[in-house]
């Protein structure tokens, strides 16, 4: 044995005798009221005297190992610990000599009995310290074995060596139940390493993958805004047919992109249980009309006509989670366009014992009888050949049935291949009395933002000569920086309406050039910031609103949800009164 293992041996040991330092001491009181009882006199008390006298030295000396489990002890002080033990033993199973000598038969019987059991005691909570077993079952031993012989001796009657033979046989049935309780103990001791090791692995693998899929997150998005902001662009200029073909290409493409880094980062936060939920107000029809203008058109390009139909009993506003209500029935509608060739795509909403039912329909290929099973789980689709037939991952259908379970509900499948699928959304919600107000793209007023004065900070070149394109016809003035500590500086001087910011900057990050202005008290400390960033993870939402921002973007940039942010913001600047910079 180690000397580490033997110091965390004293140390258990020391442990569980003071845990069992009350039942030790009742246990004394029983065994000398009953050798009283056998023979009534003043030894039964002395004993139970020298017993208490004995706890206390052991509760002394074994105090040192509770109070620093990793204490390496000397060698003299071991030998005093297993002294203390030996001698605490002896007094202890003292007082089977007396009765063995003096309490007749049934004195015998009780003094080998409660020897016994102190051999048994010792042998299952000492186990974990060598030296402090051996100098117990020594002792105890010496009892065990040595009353039966020394009376052999004394009276002569050899016959009573039967007795000593019995205590041989149980001590050898001892030692392999110790050993095997020894065994038992160390497998245990190595599975649960085991687990823990594994256990450790784990997390340290779900940290490298969180890692990992942040900095992938973070790589593709910033020059995917270049890319789509590019599109977005191009759109405002004049343009042949063939140009606007080519500029909706590189957009959808664009679109498809984002759309496969999300549903992975959402794979991802619901497999880690890192899934948040919000809850709002949301007006169900608008946002059933809403996703129809979004998808008619595409449904109207393969011959298909879409129809969503709310009965009377569905709320105007209920109270949910709107991006994910939102995601789970894009999906659905998503995949009924997507594998519906000819025929009706039907949205049927109902209200059902306070749950809202979607029942998606479509007269598409169906899903083949042995894939029907298999249809929600991740990376999976109908065949093999779906993904090179209609594209897609195989996410978003599993995706949707995990988001609809987390909400409190389920999603659903029936379908025949050749006929079509019915795909079947129940989500229990509060119905609100207050109706949101939405606002769309075309509600936002005209010159919202003309003569505001907005900073913004970002490292990337092209980053900023995107901000620049993208809010210079807005009629705002824009002064850009390249890092937090730019920004800082230039809150220092000037008033703005509203700050942009970026989180990954050189010399200074985003967000401690946000806690510095919101700490500084300075004539921006209140002026609404912006997080403007390619770190779309829930922990970097958390993190900007703990700075203390006004509104979380992410790259690739919308160009109508940053016009319409910064319009609220800077009209919430506008509120506040002004302090002249001197």
């Amino acid at each position: 044995m180690s000397t580490a293992a033997t110091d965390t041996g004293f140390a258990q040991v020391a442990q569980v005798r003071f845990k069992e330092l009350r039942t030790r001491l009742g246990l004394a009181a029983f065994i000398g009221a009953t050798a009283w009882f056998f023979l009534p006199g003043i030894w039964p008390a002395v004993w139970f005297g020298a017993v208490v006298l004995s706890q206390v030295v052991d509760w002394a000396v074994f105090r040192r190992y509770r109070m620093h489990p990793e204490w390496m002890p000397d060698r003299g002080y071991l030998i005093l610990s297993c002294a203390v033990t030996a001698i605490g033993v002896a007094i202890y199973s003292g007082i089977a000599a007396w009765l063995w000598f003096d309490g007749g038969e049934i004195g015998r019987a009780f003094a080998l009995v409660q020897v016994a059991g102190g051999l048994l005691h010792v042998s299952l909570h000492m186990h974990q310290a060598r030296p402090l077993l051996i100098s117990a079952v020594a002792t105890h031993g010496a009892y065990f074995l040595g009353l039966p012989v020394v009376s052999a001796i004394l009276t002569g009657h050899w016959q009573e060596l039967l007795i000593a033979i019995g205590c041989l046989l149980y001590m050898s049935h001892l030692v392999v139940a110790v050993r095997q309780s020894n065994a038992t103990t160390s497998l245990l001791q190595g599975a649960k390493e085991q687990a823990q090791d594994a256990r450790a692995r784990a997390e340290e693998a779900s940290a490298a993958k969180s890692d990992f899929l942040a900095v992938i997150s973070h790589e593709i998005r910033t020059p995917m805004n270049a890319v789509i902001s590019a599109g977005n662009l191009l759109r405002r200029t004049e343009l042949t047919a063939q140009q606007a073909e080519h500029v909706s290409m590189l957009t959808e493409a664009g679109d498809v992109l984002m759309g496969l880094l999300n549903d992975v980062l959402d794979v991802s936060k619901i497999e880690a249980g890192k899934m948040v939920l919000e809850t709002e107000d949301v007006d169900v029809r608008a946002r059933l009309a809403s996703l129809a203008r979004l998808w008619e058109p595409r449904a109207a390009a393969n011959g298909v006509e879409l129809v969503v139909e709310a009965a009377a009993e569905v709320p105007e506003c209920v109270r949910t989670d709107p991006l994910r209500l939102q995601q789970i029935l894009f999906n659905l509608i998503s995949n009924a366009v997507k594998f519906t060739q000819q025929g009706r795509i039907t949205v049927a909403v109902d209200w059902i014992d306070g749950a809202l039912t979607v029942a998606v329909t479509d007269t598409g290929c169906g899903i083949p009888a042995d894939r029907l099973a298999h249809i929600f789980d991740s990376f999976e689709q109908a065949d093999a050949g779906t993904t090179r037939r209609y594209g897609g991952t195989g996410l978003g259908l599993s995706i949707s049935r995990k988001l609809s379970e987390i909400m409190g509900g389920g999603l659903g499948v029936e379908s025949v291949e050749g006929q079509g699928s019915t795909f079947t959304l129940s989500l229990p919600m509060e119905v609100s009395v207050s109706r949101p107000a939405e606002k769309t793209a075309d509600e936002m007023e005209a010159g919202a933002l003309s003569g505001c004065s907005i900073l913004a900070a970002d490292d990337h070149e092209m980053n900023r000569r995107i901000l620049n394109l993208l809010l210079e016809p807005h009629g705002c003035r824009l002064t850009l920086v390249e890092n937090g500590a730019e920004a800082v500086e230039a809150a220092a001087v000037e008033r703005f309406d509203a700050i942009l910011m970026d989180m990954q900057m050189p010399v200074m990050d985003g967000l401690e050039a946000t806690r510095r202005l919101r700490q500084g008290g300075g004539v921006n400390a209140g002026t609404p910031i912006i997080a403007l960033t390619a770190n779309a993870l829930d922990v970097h939402r958390q993190a900007w609103e703990a700075a203390g921002v006004q509104a979380f973007l992410t790259k690739p940039i919308d160009p109508v949800v940053l016009a319409q942010t910064l319009a609220e913001a800077c009209a919430m600047s506008a509120a506040e009164p002004r302090t002249e910079v001197a």
